[in-house]
């Protein structure tokens, strides 16, 4: 092939995705520099990434290497699926306000166009498809071409979409997400983490606003540029493939059913530190 691979790895859960879709990358991704590099950094090692999820609830969901905990992993789904942290959200019309250009919750659930009215694309999206289950026009988009062409920091993620298909007497909700850009190590765990529970709660509010139930289909990562930085090869590569060799795939993974009391126990100190972030 010429020019960028394109990979695709398939697994039966988030967790083992994940794990695979970084040994593909480390494997077969070439080699490329970035606009974050420093002089002395190696390039990265990138892809276009296709990572295909049967069974996105099934055990076991969370991986151990991802660079965090359980905490943090629950602070980033109430941050993309509760907007605890759209008030960092910098004012475009101030050029001093030197807050977040974006958060996902906020593009998502109140995308906003000069002069016109506020966009909550995921209730949109969701009304769509409990009036017609087969549209294909169900989805909801990030980017915004007057401001992300030349802003610093541009979202990731650029867009889902969603559509359900009747099977054996079930509806079930399928999902693809699309990211032009996604650190591959630091970010893609908790991207794909959050964004099935967003399609949870999808499935849940179709199922509302329709009266029948919804269950949830495969969920599909697509990814321009996938990506495992250079400037942290070494730490890769000790913590993460070091790992494969010494601890088997039930060691290197966690059943979310067994952390979600304690995660969730966790939120009314999280929300308060969301609610502090950012004051003087």
């Amino acid at each position: 092939m010429k020019g960028i691979p394109v990979l695709h790895v398939e697994a039966d859960c988030i967790a083992r995705a994940w794990e695979l879709s970084l040994i593909e990358l480390h494997q077969k991704g070439c080699n490329l520099k970035t606009e974050y590099d420093k002089p002395t950094d190696p390039p990265s090692k990138d892809a276009t990434m296709i990572i295909t999820i049967t069974d996105p609830l099934g055990e076991p969901m969370i991986h151990k290497d991802f660079p965090g905990g359980p905490e943090e992993l629950e602070e980033y789904v109430m941050e993309v699926c509760d907007g605890i942290k759209d008030h960092l959200v910098r004012d475009p019309n101030d050029p001093k306000d030197t807050r977040w250009e974006y958060t996902y919750h906020q593009r998502l659930f109140g995308y906003q166009v000069p002069g016109l009215k506020m966009f909550d694309q995921i209730e949109t999206l969701a009304r769509k498809l409990a009036k017609t289950p087969h549209s294909r026009r169900a989805q909801a988009v990030t980017w915004k071409v007057w401001e992300d062409d030349d802003c610093y920091d541009p979202p990731c993620l650029q867009s889902i979409w969603c559509r359900i298909l009747e099977e054996a007497g079930q509806s079930v909700l399928s999902m693809n997400v699309r990211f032009r850009s996604n650190d591959a190590y630091k970010a893609a765990f908790m991207n794909i983490f959050a964004l099935v529970q967003l399609q949870q709660r999808i499935a849940a509010r179709i199922s509302e606003l329709s009266g029948r139930a919804v269950q949830l289909g495969r969920y599909v990562h697509m990814v321009d540029s996938y990506h495992l930085y250079g400037s942290y090869f070494h730490e890769f590569e000790g913590r993460f493939l070091g790992m494969l060799q010494k601890r088997t795939f039930e060691q290197r993974t966690l059943c979310y059913a067994d952390v979600k009391d304690m995660m969730e126990e966790a939120r009314p100190a999280i929300l308060e530190k969301a609610r502090t972030m950012g004051q003087a």
